[in-house]
């Protein structure tokens, strides 16, 4: 019997992954019951993400859940959790200037057990990333579609279509590393436009919705169990109808990320 625990995944595996072009597969994860399965099919990464507001509360946006809920969730994947690396997303307005991003932060690493905290914002945010940095906690960016922000672009909507748009989403990302963010999520953009900017930054970039030239993918769980109300994003795949079990199906999707079958070209924008 082999009693040997698993290598935890750190942010230099992740970057070491980058480097060597192996993908990274990543799926939300909000309890311990999921956390220990996905783990044991290989995901690489967690995000235990604000979506649960929509997922798991009922809510119609992110933009309820509050800290508590998402020190509640981290704290779930964290107790049980033993190889993957964990992200946490700050909720919105949790993060309005330095301040209280840094209390909030700080409580969902003690409290929440985070490797990594996740804000929503460009440019705009540097300064917060900068200040989170400077005090010793990890930074992931989110740019292009912003959940905590849609009802500001009318719904959920492609981001960087034109050149316009595609230049700000650039610029974006630029200034979320030179403030000393270490990984980026990407939401909702051209394929196109993720190759360059997983091409223009040294940190890991993630994709959700952004075609398959990042360094790995993103799906809420709930979506890729086929669980997601209609009509489903373009980007979303239920990989448990083809495979008959829950177990099947996040080892599938594993797959399908780390050969680049998934995202297909009908996932992609």
């Amino acid at each position: 019997m082999n009693d040997k625990l698993p290598v935890p995944i750190t942010l230099d595996t992740l970057a070491s992954m980058k480097q060597r072009g192996e993908k990274i597969a990543c799926l939300t994860a909000y309890d311990a019951s999921f956390t220990r399965l996905l783990e044991a099919c290989g995901v690489d990464m967690f995000i235990i993400g604000d979506s649960l507001g929509m997922v798991l509360m009922g809510y119609e946006s992110t933009v309820p859940v509050t800290m508590d809920d998402m020190v509640h969730h981290a704290a779930n994947v964290a107790r049980v959790g033993q190889r993957c690396y964990r992200v946490v997303d700050l909720p919105a307005h949790s993060y309005d200037d330095p301040v209280t991003a840094l209390k909030n932060a700080r409580r969902l690493v003690d409290e929440g057990g985070a490797h990594m905290v996740k804000l929503e914002g460009g440019t705009g945010k540097a300064a917060i990333v900068e200040h989170l940095v400077s005090h010793g906690i990890s930074v992931c960016g989110h740019i292009g579609l912003l959940p905590q922000s849609v009802e500001e672009y009318g719904g959920y909507k492609v981001q960087g279509r034109d050149a316009a748009g595609a230049a700000a989403i650039l610029a974006d990302a630029a200034a979320l590393e030179n403030a000393g963010a270490e990984m980026l999520v990407i939401e909702c953009i051209p394929a196109a436009l993720t190759a360059r900017i997983t091409g223009s930054v040294d940190s890991p970039v993630i994709g959700i919705g952004a075609g398959v030239d990042c360094d790995g993918q993103v799906l809420v769980l709930y979506d890729m169990l086929g669980m997601a109300p209609e009509p489903h994003a373009r980007f979303v795949k239920d990989f448990l109808q083809e495979n008959g079990n829950i177990h099947a199906a996040v080892a599938a999707y594993v797959a399908a990320v780390k050969d680049g079958s998934y995202p297909a070209s009908e996932h992609c924008y």
